[in-house]
């Protein structure tokens, strides 16, 4: 577990007042070690491209089901593992 007591982070790229994008490089400040499972109502392509290519996780778009995060979230931890 991080430093936060966290295992992974589902944010949001686009958020009214501090983006997606800064709210990433500030948890990687404070634990760099937190998966980071990034959303968007739109594509992969662009800023979640970069924030992957940077060190976030993965990427599910909205809108999702549960069986779809459910999936995700388990992609991320056992990459973890791997």
């Amino acid at each position: 577990m991080g430093t936060l007591g966290l295992l992974i982070v589902i944010l949001g790229i686009v958020m009214p007042g501090m983006g997606g994008s800064r709210v990433f490089q500030q948890l990687r400040n404070i634990a760099p070690e937190v998966k980071v499972l990034l959303c968007s109502g739109y594509s992969i392509q662009g800023e979640a491209d970069r924030l992957i290519g940077i060190g976030a996780s993965g990427f599910i778009q909205k809108p999702f089901s549960l069986r779809s995060l459910e999936q995700s979230i388990n992609d991320v931890l056992q990459s973890e593992e791997g």
